[in-house]
């Protein structure tokens, strides 16, 4: 706490809770009558917020399946279809995103480092690459497509 915010006492730390970063995801999101979304469904690293959107996606997906069975007569099948289109996402966008966020801010080797830091500036000034980037980043991309399983 110095090096952030020097004072002349000691900070009093009264508890230390370290985050032990770790990912997870079920095996399915629908069993029986019990579905899963957001955090219950998959876990992973805090950073980027990509199990915050992730699990916004997931309710909003869920809420369109809740919405067809109730309103419109879909059978239980339509929560499968909600299985379907989340949880591919959740294992290839977020939780391989989150890791790779980690793995950014984690390396110490400055020349490595460096180097990722180029990538991404070079991602920036390639307006086609920005724009992938950002899709896949805000998972605008994995909406797209799951929107095509059926």
């Amino acid at each position: 706490m110095q090096g952030i915010v020097a004072q002349p006492r000691f900070y009093d730390v009264s508890e230390v809770r370290p985050y032990r970063v770790h990912m997870r995801i079920v095996p399915r999101y629908v069993v029986g009558q019990v579905v899963l979304a957001g955090d219950a469904a998959h876990v992973n690293s805090p950073a980027g917020g990509m199990g915050l959107n992730g699990g916004i996606h997931d309710a909003f997906e869920l809420a369109a399946a809740l919405v067809a069975m109730l309103r419109e007569g879909a059978d239980d099948s339509r929560l499968e279809l909600y299985d379907r289109r989340r949880r591919p996402i959740a294992r290839e966008a977020i939780l391989l995103q989150a890791d790779r966020n980690r793995a950014r801010m984690r390396e110490r080797d400055p020349v490595r480092r460096r180097a990722l830091l180029a990538e991404l500036q070079a991602t920036a000034d390639d307006p086609i690459r920005c724009k992938a980037h950002l899709l896949r980043s805000s998972m605008i991309d994995g909406l797209r497509n799951a929107a095509l399983i059926s």
